[in-house]
């Protein structure tokens, strides 16, 4: 098999990043948080659209349920 190109690169980390990155790995993510990241992939997911927008997804995630 091929060597896959993203393992490929020569790519080398701050010392900057690698201290944001170790701030984030310790992070915990609140409910609000979590719902917010959630309404954005939905509406980052969605098809283009003028009815669409964040508010009406974030509508729908509190108005709709999965039985």
């Amino acid at each position: 098999m091929a060597p896959r190109k993203q393992f490929q690169s020569s790519l080398t980390v701050t010392p900057e990043l690698e201290a944001l990155l170790r701030e984030a790995r310790g992070k915990v993510v609140s409910e609000d948080e979590f719902r917010e990241q959630r309404i954005s992939f939905a509406y980052g997911n969605a098809p283009p659209s003028d009815l669409i927008t964040k508010e009406s997804v974030r509508w729908a995630a509190q108005n709709y349920r999965l039985k």
